[in-house]
């Protein structure tokens, strides 16, 4: 039977390294789902590095959408399935429909936008039963700061936050990274 571990915890805390670790020990054959898009120079390189730190012999699959479809079929060939990162999927997501690239989004644009999101992650762990391998999730944890100034920044906060919570329901472990020290806080 096969487990999924959701790995949370802040920017720059430890987690894709922890969980580059976690399946590093599941076996030799790792599929690394990347949810990036190269948008800038910065993300270019955040993207370079990540490559860079991956064992050369790692499949990858660069895809933010449409994974619940996909995990099922993909797990049949794997010992572990790492995907990294949640935060950038959903991120991908909202910004993919034209409403949410507005200077001032309407209520109701957001709401909808969160429902797609909400809907494409629904998806995703409608196929964890099915899954053949192990699967590990990057997140990233936005609900410790301060309450953000603008309404978008509130929106994806609120909204990163109901997937956050809905991946670690789903999810046989959880863990939490601070300091670059995993903590066990499920399973």
């Amino acid at each position: 039977m096969s487990k999924v571990t959701l790995v949370t915890g802040g920017a720059r805390s430890g987690k894709s390294t922890f969980a580059e670790e976690l399946v590093k020990e599941k076996g030799d054959k790792i599929l690394y789902i990347a949810t990036a898009k190269a948008i800038d120079d910065e993300m270019k390189d955040r993207i370079r590095r990540h490559r860079e730190r991956r064992p050369d012999d790692w499949d990858t699959l660069e895809q933010y959408r449409g994974l619940g479809a996909v995990l099922p079929d993909r797990s049949r060939d794997y010992d572990a399935i790492l995907l990294d990162c949640v935060t950038i999927m959903s991120t991908n997501i909202i910004f993919d429909i034209p409403a949410m690239q507005q200077a001032d989004i309407p209520l109701e644009d957001m709401f909808r936008a969160e429902k797609v999101l909400v809907d494409e992650v629904e998806q995703m762990i409608a196929a964890f039963p099915k899954l053949q391998c192990d699967l590990v999730l990057v997140t990233n944890e936005v609900g410790l700061g301060l309450v953000p100034e603008y309404p978008i920044s509130r929106f994806y906060r609120d909204a990163l936050g109901r997937v956050n919570q809905a991946l670690g329901r789903a999810a046989d472990e959880v863990f939490f990274v601070t300091c670059g020290i995993p903590q066990k806080i499920k399973g």
